[in-house]
Parts: C-alpha cells; structure tokens; sequence
C-alpha cells in the first residue's frame, strides 16, 4: 500500500509541474502576441501625423493624444518585457526540476546566460576574443 500511495504522490507531482510548465509556455506566447500588437500600434503612432488617436483601455474606446498613447504603450512594452522574461527564467527551473523528478540529467546549456558587456570589454581587452 504504501508504494502504491509513493507512486501516486510522485506521479501528481510531476503531472503538476509538466501542467506548470505548459501553462507558462502558454502564457508567454499570449504576451509575446500581445507585445507585437503593441509594437504595431506604436509603430502606426510615429507614422502618423495626427494629434489625437483612439485607443482601447479594456473594452472601452478612448480619444487620446498621440504622444500619451505612445508613452502608454512604451510603458507596457516595459512591463510586458519584464513578465516575459520572468517567466522565461522561471521556466528554466521548473524545466530542470520535472527532469530531477524524472531522474533525467538537467537539460545542457539550459541555464546559461550572456556574458554581460563589462565581461565582453575585458575579455576583448585581454585579447582573450575578438570583438
């Protein structure tokens, strides 16, 4: 009986976090459409050359100046970047800890980061690489 309630725990647990891990995919994918529809609209504000535009906050219509509704969306851009990359990270350790769960190695490379620019300027000025 009990490896049969072990068996069960362990296969909630995983069947939790592959369902964790799918719904923060999904997530990300719902921001990063929502960031490019953004990024459309600020796009169509520096083309045009009118001082009021219509803008939707939730589902009502707004007239607004152009210039507020720029910043409004260069605001959201932020906050839709930091959500995104956030949940990347988070990603990245949910990843690694169904595979733990799993009893698989974690996945190469997964955790790795860029070198920063400071570390790019002194490996560049040690000649350690070319920039």
């Amino acid at each position: 009986m009990e490896d049969q309630e072990r068996v069960v725990k362990y296969l909630v647990s995983v069947e939790k976090l592959a369902n964790d891990i799918l719904s923060d995919k999904h997530e990300i994918v719902l921001l990063d459409k929502r960031r490019n529809h953004n990024r459309e609209a600020l796009r169509d504000l520096t083309k045009t050359n009118q001082k009021k535009c219509w803008v939707t906050v939730g589902s009502v219509l707004i007239k607004h100046n152009v210039d507020a509704a720029k910043s409004l969306l260069e605001a959201d851009q932020k906050q839709l970047n930091i959500d995104i990359n956030k949940l990347r990270s988070e990603l990245k350790v949910k990843v690694n800890n169904l595979r733990d769960l799993e009893m698989q190695p974690p996945v190469p490379g997964l955790m790795l980061n860029p070198l920063s620019s400071k570390e790019t300027e002194a490996l560049s000025s040690s000649k350690l690489i070319n920039s």
